[in-house]
């Protein structure tokens, strides 16, 4: 059976502002080091996937500098524009009738693109493992992480260590929203919960039936544009579509509803680079435990996290915040209050200053 790779690249990456705009958004930013987010994603999975097979769903405003920077691996007919943004549910859902048109039922690989990973080969291994279960099984399959500390910023699996298809799967029980940190340190004590990564395999038949099962409506709108793939009203038919679909995720609309999901355990350095609190998965701290990517000197400066891409950054008597610094905004927090960073963007969206969003 084929496999093919669904990258979702249309993220805007607000809890990264003010380096992630919606004009260069955090998929698009080399922040480990090695390429941008995007192409790093495409080299991790390898020879898991074929060359070729990769399908990148984005947004008409990025998809222009998407193209210019991404793998050259991904043929151009593999980029799918949505009109507008439509949550997880509906770019998934496009993408498997995408696939599904082009090469018939295939293994389909839901990868998002802001994660980094220490540990290839076990990634690999365990990305081959889920596509073959999810290949046998006919189920819905994610992949969950061994949790290494009580997270509050990620959702949670509950399943049954001792229960499964031999040491493979095991059938999930609950997904669990973010905890507060009371509940995340239960979870982790307790050995049957896995942080869940948002990475997902299936093959194309049984996602699409399942959209036709759990989220009726949405599949039902979105029937034509399948039959539309392939001609000349595509196009056509998308932007007088997607614009009334229904705004969901995958994990409410699908996951959390169906009885028959399975998930793969797995262990490969997975951190989900989404807030600037994050960045020590990627750089260690110094020794006062300072993150520091700029020309900085400073006095009496811990714990924290200071970025800029323009200019001298000087502190005094601090601890324990954010200072991220760009040619024209700048944002101070402290970093247990990271992901309300995506809260600044909003704001700046209702004082109508969308120029620095």
């Amino acid at each position: 059976m084929n496999k093919f790779a669904t990258i979702l690249a249309g993220g805007g990456g607000t809890r990264f502002w003010p380096l992630s705009r919606q004009s260069m958004p955090k998929q698009l930013l080399n922040i480990s080091g090695n390429d941008i987010m995007l192409n790093d994603t495409i080299e991790r999975f390898g020879d898991v996937i074929p060359p070729g097979q990769t399908v990148i769903v984005t947004n008409q405003a990025q998809a222009p500098k998407l193209e210019e920077m991404m793998h050259d691996s991904v043929k151009k007919e593999h980029i799918l524009c949505e009109p507008v943004a439509r949550n997880t549910a509906a770019s998934i859902l496009y993408a498997a009738m995408h696939i599904h048109h082009h090469a018939g039922d295939s293994v389909m690989v839901v990868l998002p693109s802001d994660h980094y990973i220490t540990d290839l080969e076990p990634f690999r291994r365990t990305l081959e493992q889920a596509c073959e279960v999810a290949a046998e099984s006919e189920k819905i399959v994610t992949i969950g992480i061994k949790p290494t500390f009580p997270s509050t910023g990620y959702g949670y699996i509950a399943y049954d260590p001792q229960a499964g298809n031999g040491s493979r799967s095991h059938e999930v029980s609950e997904f669990v929203e973010k905890p507060n940190y009371q509940k995340a340190q239960q979870y982790v004590q307790a050995g049957s919960y896995l942080w869940n990564s948002g990475i997902f395999v299936w093959t194309t038949s049984v996602i699409i039936e399942n959209f036709r099962r759990y989220l009726p409506r949405l599949y039902k709108m979105m029937k034509p544009v399948q039959d539309s793939l392939g001609t000349d009203q595509a196009n056509e038919v998308l932007e007088t579509v997607y614009p009334q679909l229904q705004n969901i995720s995958i994990d409410y609309g699908i996951l959390e509803r169906s009885d028959e999901v399975l998930v793969v355990p797995a262990e490969f350095g997975w951190n989900d680079i989404g807030t600037w609190d994050a960045l020590g998965a990627i750089f260690p701290p110094d020794e006062q435990g300072n993150i520091v990517k700029c020309n900085h000197v400073g006095i009496d400066t811990r714990n924290s996290i200071i970025y800029s891409n323009c200019r001298l950054i000087t502190t005094i008597g601090i601890d324990g915040l954010i200072i991220a610094d760009t040619d024209d905004a700048l944002m101070i927090c402290p970093k247990d209050d990271a992901q309300a960073v995506k809260d600044m963007v909003e704001l700046l969206k209702e004082k109508g200053m969308t120029e620095y969003i």
